[in-house]
């Protein structure tokens, strides 16, 4: 069994693909079914999310949502180690057995086992890191989801290389609205910042039942630890750069949370989640639909072209429209949120805006993981999340020791908005380098796309002028509209 590693010599250029137009054509309709399928679905679970957390903000002081916040990017960043990267090694490999997959199931449950009992013994020492009294009870929640997402793995990275996108949208979003119901239920009983953390570790669960009753998988008693040695090998190069992709998605949270305290988190998580969560959502729409079809078509160096600039075109396509809206629409939509004590979220207006900007840019360099994976570079691919989690984390304690919280929260944010331009540069180096991708070639996907965008800021602008007036609900209004008209315009362009 081969876990797929990267047999072509360092630097030759990839063969021609023998299939030609048919085989480009085949990648770009299995890109279309994982996009289309994940991506409605994952359109469908962030609405879900968001309206849910905006009710759970009215039941919540900032504080609370502020503490909950520190405890789930805690959970978030050990819930990476949860089967070293096994998943990625999955759907990646050219063969699998039966054996395989019973070793591994109880490989993956044995570490997730250890990973929830290292978080249960770390637990008190990180709430008195934080100095937040409680704040290590919460961490029981978060050890409880460990087994429970490692006991859904097998079957989710079994849909995945099987290309089911159709089964895993289901999945997805089913336990996206069991999770929220609950948050929500958990929040008007007054639970407070456990609505949010027994919400977090409710999905695991969720998750667990809608994948094994999509694609059932049931144990056999039997562990061979060699059967599943170039798995493991592959996936703990892959678990590296997950682990850092996860504190990198975090990192923000925990410092922000030392350095100002949970009232202040709490107004950078709302800028936050609005801006970044539909990035980091269809960042994770990358992977899961991205991986298995560029996995299919790296031995070509054109059919991994078509798709990579098929992928960025349709990224691009579905991420500018929302994050320009977005922009657009922060200062309205923060002014009319207010939490358990009827304080505005106005002050997260402006993190808003310079975090849409960031998130664009973060959805075009998240290809490149992809990419890597799909080559059996999983090991450049670490390298190249902990470099970018280097810079973030130093940007982010410079903010800290500089700035006080007020400016610290915007600064931060301009810390996201800087660090994307120099990873999309390097990634269009290897791309040019390693796979022939010139970046005016990159450059001419994007067109379509950008300038649709650009009109409907003009347009949004000029409805704004004309309308006058300050109600934030014909701001969003308008804002919405204007949205609207983008994608129906880029949907047809897309199908012309």
């Amino acid at each position: 069994m081969s876990a797929g590693p990267d047999r072509r010599r360092p630097g030759a250029a990839p063969a021609p693909d023998p299939r030609g137009s048919e085989a480009h054509a085949s990648h770009r309709r299995q890109l279309g079914r994982g996009f289309n399928w994940l991506g409605g679905a994952t359109i469908v679970a962030k609405v879900i999310d968001f309206s849910t957390i905006v009710a759970v903000l009215l039941f919540l002081t900032k504080e609370q949502v502020g503490v909950a916040s520190l405890v789930v990017s805690i959970a978030m960043i050990i819930e990476a180690f949860d089967g070293f990267g096994t998943s990625e090694a999955l759907v990646q490999a050219e063969t699998l057995s039966r054996p395989q997959l019973d070793t591994l199931f109880w490989f993956v449950i044995g570490t997730a086992v250890l990973v929830a009992g290292a978080t249960l013994l770390a637990a008190p020492g990180i709430a008195a890191a934080y100095g937040v009294a409680g704040m290590a009870g919460y961490f029981i929640a978060a050890a409880v989801k460990q087994p429970l997402v490692g006991a859904a793995l097998i079957p989710l990275a079994l849909m995945n290389r099987d290309l089911q996108f159709e089964r895993i949208a289901v999945v997805n979003v089913a336990a996206t609205l069991a999770a929220a119901l609950t948050r929500l239920g958990l929040a008007v009983a007054g639970a407070g910042a456990w609505a949010l953390v027994a919400g977090y570790a409710a999905s695991g669960l969720y998750v667990l039942l809608g994948a094994m009753v999509a694609r059932p998988f049931l144990p056999r008693l039997r562990f061979h630890l060699p059967e599943i040695r170039p798995l493991v090998r592959f996936g703990v190069r892959a678990a590296a750069a997950n682990v850092a992709e996860q504190i990198f998605k975090n990192v923000d949270y925990l410092l922000i949370g030392w350095f100002y305290g949970a009232a202040p988190l709490a107004i950078y998580r709302v800028g936050f989640d609005i801006a970044m969560e539909p990035a980091m959502a269809v960042g994770t729409l990358v992977n899961r639909a991205s991986l298995p079809v560029f996995a299919r078509a790296a031995a070509s160096q054109e059919a991994l072209a078509q798709s990579l600039l098929w992928s960025l075109r349709r990224l691009v396509s579905l991420t500018a429209p929302l994050m320009a809206g977005l922009m657009l629409a922060a200062g309205p939509l923060t002014a009319m949120l207010h939490d358990r004590h009827g304080h505005s979220y106005a002050a997260a207006a402006l993190p808003l805006q310079v975090l849409a900007a960031a998130g664009l840019l973060r959805v075009v360099s998240q290809l490149l993981t992809p990419v890597l994976m799909a080559a059996g570079r999983p090991g450049l691919a670490a390298r190249v999340s902990a470099a970018t989690l280097a810079l973030l984390a130093a940007g982010i304690a410079a903010v800290g020791f500089r700035f006080p919280a007020g400016t610290g929260i915007v600064a931060v944010s301009a810390v996201w908005l800087g660090i994307y331009p120099l990873l999309i540069a390097w990634g269009a180096v290897y791309l040019r380098r390693r796979w022939g991708m010139r970046p005016g070639r990159l450059a001419r996907a994007l067109a379509a796309p950008l300038l649709g965008t650009g009109a409907m800021v003009l347009l949004a602008l000029a409805a704004r002028h004309y309308a006058g007036g300050g109600d934030p609900r014909l701001q969003l209004g308008i804002v919405a509209a204007a949205m609207a008209l983008a994608y129906g315009g880029l949907f047809r362009y897309a199908r012309s």
